[in-house]
């Protein structure tokens, strides 16, 4: 049985969102680099490893997950019935938020650190699930993202997922001065590390979450939950690529049920 975070949110009871951990699966690696649930084609983990891995995922959903080639970037893709690739092409879509509007059509993205984002409507006519990690947040994913979706920001909600914590995401001085730069209220989201201070280069623990819900707001958007779960410090539970470098791969997925 693979194991799973449910999205804790008043979204309508027909958007279902889910959230992989590493448990479920029957991959390893070196030293369990992959073990178990490793859901990425394009680490070393062995590819019928990870087919199986995505075969166990796929009992749980309602069709096949429309993957993406990440880019860390700020485009989107319509996932659909009728423009969905074959599932040996899928991959070779770039882009980092994946959207729709269709039933039963699984949006996905891949992370191991970088923060997801799950977006719905309150009237649940239209669903999205965005990969962001700091170059897409400061490039604009959740913007445009939402732009794309066409509904009042007042009528949207978000979710933030397991991504790394504020304790753990040391970033440079470069960072942190692609936000402030755009936005002088960013700098709430940056903390000094002051052990840096003997080195040449300034350092800074990040929040990505408080980025997140600052450029949700920017958005228009104000209701926002989750956040605050911390990839990097339980390796029992979820990879990590800052953490452990070579790693798996998680999934947040996202769909519309058709009602019966």
């Amino acid at each position: 049985m693979i194991d799973t975070i449910i999205p804790d949110w008043p979204a309508p009871a027909h958007v279902k969102g889910m959230f992989t951990t590493r448990h479920g699966g029957v991959s390893s690696g070196l030293h369990g680099t992959y073990a178990t649930l490793n859901l990425g084609m394009h680490v070393n983990d062995h590819p019928g490893n990870v087919a199986i891995n995505r075969a166990l995922l796929r009992k749980h959903l309602p069709g096949d997950p429309q993957w993406l080639q990440q880019v860390h970037g700020a485009n989107h893709v319509w996932i659909d019935q009728a423009g969905a690739l074959p599932r040996d092409a899928a991959e070779d879509k770039q882009g980092d938020a994946a959207l729709s509007r269709q039933y039963n059509t699984v949006c996905a993205i891949m992370v191991a650190d970088c923060l997801p984002v799950f977006l719905c409507d309150t009237a649940g006519t239209t669903v999205g699930v965005v990969h962001a990690g700091w170059r897409g947040l400061a490039t604009g994913v959740i913007e445009q993202s939402i732009a794309a979706m066409q509904i009042e920001s007042n009528q949207l909600m978000a979710w933030l997922g397991p991504a790394i914590g504020p304790d753990h995401f040391e970033v440079g001085d470069e960072v942190r001065t692609a936000f402030v730069s755009q936005d002088s209220h960013a700098a709430r989201a940056f903390t000094s590390n002051r052990n840096s201070v003997e080195h040449a280069e300034i350092k800074w623990f990040a929040n990505i979450f408080e980025l997140a819900r600052q450029h949700l707001a920017c958005a228009g958007v104000t209701r926002i939950y989750g956040g605050g779960i911390c990839t990097y410090s339980d390796p029992a539970r979820f990879f990590s690529y800052r953490r452990d470098g070579e790693t798996g791969r998680m999934a947040a997925l996202i769909w519309l049920e058709k009602p019966a």
